[in-house]
């Protein structure tokens, strides 16, 4: 099969990374459609809760797909724990319905995974980790990630089906819209630009990965593609949280009287160190994106896609 001029769909593509992988794949040549939860003007766009199985199946009837990047998910710690019916449905049923058609249809599927799977192990996270350890997880939304997993070994297993996990670590970058169930980099610089306080825990630590990198390295997955792998895509540097905070206000253009400085963060891990020489070797993973350059560039999208200040908000086209 040709690894140009494929038909693609990518599940969740107005959300974040999901958008940006649209656009990287696009650029690549193929035909490029996405599925989301809202209606939408976008050529190429089917309106699909992928939770209804009748809504999917009606996708995969009318069009005919060589890979799938499943990214639809509902995402976050406190937000799996305050909207958990949305969570698991989408999360786990909503898997459970794309892998149905895919044991029908027989399209290759990436799977969007997550580190949370790797739960209160605070070792070095291979991909293996799992086979060797028992692993807690520690919140709902780790817990459907995990469960997702094990529905795609379970399929491919009896029926054949052919996916590729990824596990993202701390995606950032242009497109990533506060709310406050998001990460903590849009939820610095939204509250940062407001003059609203937020928390840094000091000593927690996270590698960053900017989201141009991220979507190069899943776009290449369709040039490599190995049934059953699962790939970290994390970075090598681990940068303490208030650095990131004070980078933030730095250009933001504010001091850290509004910052509020706790010791540790319940319910995680002080310290996520992924091993992703296996992404390095298949993928060509590679961060080519210095923290401190992504950083700059994710404010000044805020600056211009928030309306804060009296400054008229502006709608970014995604496409």
């Amino acid at each position: 099969m040709s690894n140009s001029g494929l038909k693609v769909l990518v599940t969740g593509g107005k959300g974040f990374i999901g958008s940006n992988l649209a656009r990287e794949l696009r650029k690549r040549g193929h035909e490029v459609w996405i599925c989301d939860i809202t209606h939408c003007e976008l050529d190429n766009y089917v309106r699909c809760d992928v939770s209804k199985f009748r809504q999917v199946e009606r996708m995969f009837e009318e069009h005919d797909f060589d890979y799938v990047y499943h990214a639809a998910a509902e995402y976050g710690r406190w937000n799996g724990e305050d909207y958990y019916e949305n969570l698991w449905l989408t999360n786990a049923v909503g898997t459970k319905n794309i892998l149905k058609m895919q044991e029908k249809k027989k399209f290759r599927m990436i799977f969007f995974g997550s580190a949370e799977v790797y739960g209160d192990y605070d070792g070095v996270m291979s991909e293996d980790v799992m086979d060797k350890v028992a692993i807690k997880q520690m919140n709902d939304y780790a817990i459907t990630k995990w469960v997702n997993e094990m529905q795609i070994l379970n399929s491919a297993a009896m029926f054949g089906t052919e996916t590729v996990r990824v596990r993202l670590f701390n995606v950032y970058g242009p497109g990533e819209h506060y709310t406050p169930y998001r990460g903590f980099i849009p939820k610095f610089i939204y509250n940062a630009l407001h003059d609203k306080p937020y928390t840094v825990y000091l000593g927690h630590k996270r590698t960053l990965e900017y989201v141009e990198d991220i979507c190069r390295t899943l776009a290449n997955i369709i040039d490599n593609f190995k049934a059953g792998e699962v790939y970290n895509l994390g970075g090598d540097e681990q940068y303490d949280i208030k650095y990131i905070s004070d980078l933030i206000l730095k250009n933001v253009g504010k001091d850290d009287s509004k910052v509020i400085y706790k010791e540790t963060e319940p319910f995680t891990t002080k310290v996520k160190t992924p091993d992703s020489s296996k992404a390095k070797k298949d993928l060509g993973f590679q961060l080519t994106v210095p923290v401190e350059e992504g950083i700059r560039r994710t404010v000044e999208w805020f600056k211009h896609s928030i309306s804060f200040g009296g400054m008229k908000a502006w709608k970014m086209k995604t496409f």
